[in-house]
């Protein structure tokens, strides 16, 4: 049987009747943006994720600018980050005038090098670093937080790949001073349409925040800061609300399937690796090999589809090539995790016999 990379069609199934009585009601009540659902997801997913505070915007990206913004950042600041990331995470800084610096990544974990981070900050000085926790594992935030307090950084979490991921019993967006989440519909909680959240602990930053998502107001048609329209809508909200009940059990399902990959797969590619301390929320199973595009061939002639993430580091890009700043040491790790990596299908809803065939199809390589 053929087998899609994701099917978003599952997810809707599985929930139809608590979904579609959720729209119903939103649709009913005559109130479409920010009210009783946002503000019941708000305080819910605040909950479920450990954070005091959830300011529901409209996508991931917004997410990542106005946390930013919320701490003050923009034209004229520098703010770090990877280079091996979804573009957005750069094109946030961008959005709020301030300048990435890109620094190399672990070769284990793809995620932000600690020490690279620290020599790069040493000749060039940020305002804030933004950690991402990639394919659902954390970054090493500990070292990161230390890093950020030597140089004065502020600290901010990307977790649009890190719902449910857990360092030490904390979870992913609880650790630094604000943490972005993105529900774009693939992510571990995704929305049906766009829609992202800023969780903090800080009572003034989520304010600030909260002001700025709506044109900076703290009274109605009265502007204290320059604000931008970036509102999760009710009926989104309503929909999530829906689907947060049910995440714990959907990424406990998707650690049993990357069990099952871990185990069939571990002397055919490099499987994920899993840090002491980490809960692997595994919004993607990315494996490596030598011989990536001819695996990928492989994988498609036996019907299985596969993504790659990502296929181009942001400084390759041609939007950014030659014109953002490198951290110290270069590109190494990122540039050699580049053509090797490849994501295997990985949704809660993956079939045991569909999880043979996979298996079955990497080992015939």
């Amino acid at each position: 049987m053929s087998i899609p990379f994701l099917s978003l069609r599952d997810n809707y199934a599985a929930y139809q009747a608590e979904l579609d009585a959720a729209v119903r009601r939103v649709l009913d009540s005559g109130w479409y943006i920010l009210g009783k659902e946002l503000e019941a997801f708000e305080a819910a997913f605040a909950a479920w994720n450990g954070s005091a505070h959830c300011i529901g915007v409209a996508n991931g990206t917004d997410a990542i600018a106005l946390a930013l913004r919320s701490l003050g950042i923009g034209l004229g600041d520098s703010v770090a980050t990877v280079s091996h990331t979804a573009v957005a995470t750069v094109a946030a800084i961008e959005m709020t005038g301030a300048a990435p610096l890109l620094v190399d990544i672990s070769p284990d974990t793809y995620t932000l090098d600690p020490q690279k981070l620290d020599d790069s900050l040493k000749r060039h000085p940020v305002r804030a670093v933004i950690a991402v926790h990639l394919y659902g594992h954390p970054c090493d935030v500990d070292a990161i937080r230390d890093v950020c307090a030597r140089h004065g950084a502020a600290l901010i979490e990307d977790c649009a790949q890190a719902h449910g991921a857990m360092l030490d019993g904390r979870k992913a967006g609880t650790m630094g001073d604000m943490a972005a989440f993105s529900f774009y519909p693939t992510k571990n909680l995704g929305a049906f349409g766009d829609g992202g959240g800023v969780v903090t602990n800080d009572p003034e930053l989520s304010a600030r925040c909260a002001a700025l998502r709506q044109y900076g107001w703290r009274e109605r048609y009265l502007s204290d800061l320059e604000g931008v329209n970036s509102r999760l809508d009710e009926l989104q909200a309503a929909l999530l609300a829906v689907k947060l009940k049910h995440l714990d059990a959907e990424i406990a399902a998707r650690r049993q399937i990357a069990t099952r990959y871990d185990q069939a797969l571990g002397d055919a590619v490099s499987v994920p690796v899993v840090k002491s301390g980490v809960a692997h929320a595994y919004h993607l199973y990315v494996v490596r090999s030598g011989q990536r595009d001819a695996l990928t061939a492989h994988l498609k002639q036996a019907g299985i589809g596969t993504a790659v993430h990502y296929p181009l580091p942001v400084h390759l890009q041609a939007a950014y090539k030659g014109r953002v700043a490198l951290g110290h040491g270069g590109m190494t790790q990122t540039e050699a995790a580049m053509d090797e990596i490849l994501s295997l299908p990985m949704h809660p809803f993956l079939a045991a016999d569909a999880q043979d065939q996979i298996i079955a199809a990497v080992r015939s390589f």
